[in-house]
């Protein structure tokens, strides 16, 4: 059973927060997954790629001006994040997107949306991507999602979120 979240923001979509929890990844035959921390903020991301033991595999971050990785003792620098995740790591996260989606929002542009009855996303399709949000925290119409995923060519994600923080520091 997961903790109960913190009380969500009035303005979703414009709040900082940080999630935990865990990510699955199938690319081209491969699969792999890693524990997950991500801190969203205004301007940056953060995103820790962690081990079983909890011990940080990779570090993703980017500002408006730069994308790095961290990879044990490797460093990667580009300016755009998803070129970068994707030369270093075979798969990308669209960062963009996937903040407005992991709040169960759209993005800005053209979106297809099927919703339940209770009016929460059950489908998403925007930018290229397949997202199907397939668990919720609980059943109330304003409830985040516990459980995505994300499609897209070759690429399959499967997120999981078990904890949601407000305006981290």
């Amino acid at each position: 059973m997961q903790p109960p979240s913190p009380p969500r923001p009035v303005q979703l979509d414009a709040a900082p927060f940080a999630m935990n929890g865990r990510i699955s990844v199938k690319h081209n035959g491969s699969r792999d997954s890693a524990g997950l921390r991500w801190t969203h903020q205004a301007q940056t991301d953060e995103i820790l790629l962690l081990t079983p033991l909890g011990q940080t595999a990779a570090r993703i971050y980017r500002d408006a001006k730069e994308a790095t990785l961290d990879e044990g003792d490797k460093h990667y620098s580009d300016t755009d994040v998803e070129s970068l995740m994707m030369q270093v790591l075979g798969w990308r996260l669209q960062l963009d997107g996937l903040h407005h989606w992991v709040l169960g929002l759209t993005a800005a542009g053209d979106a297809l949306v099927e919703r339940d009855e209770s009016g929460r996303m059950t489908v998403l399709h925007q930018d290229g991507w397949e997202v199907r949000y397939l668990k919720y925290a609980d059943d109330k119409a304003d409830s985040l999602p516990a459980r995505m995923q994300l499609s897209r060519e070759n690429l399959q994600l499967t997120l999981l979120i078990d904890e949601w923080e407000w305006n981290p520091k």
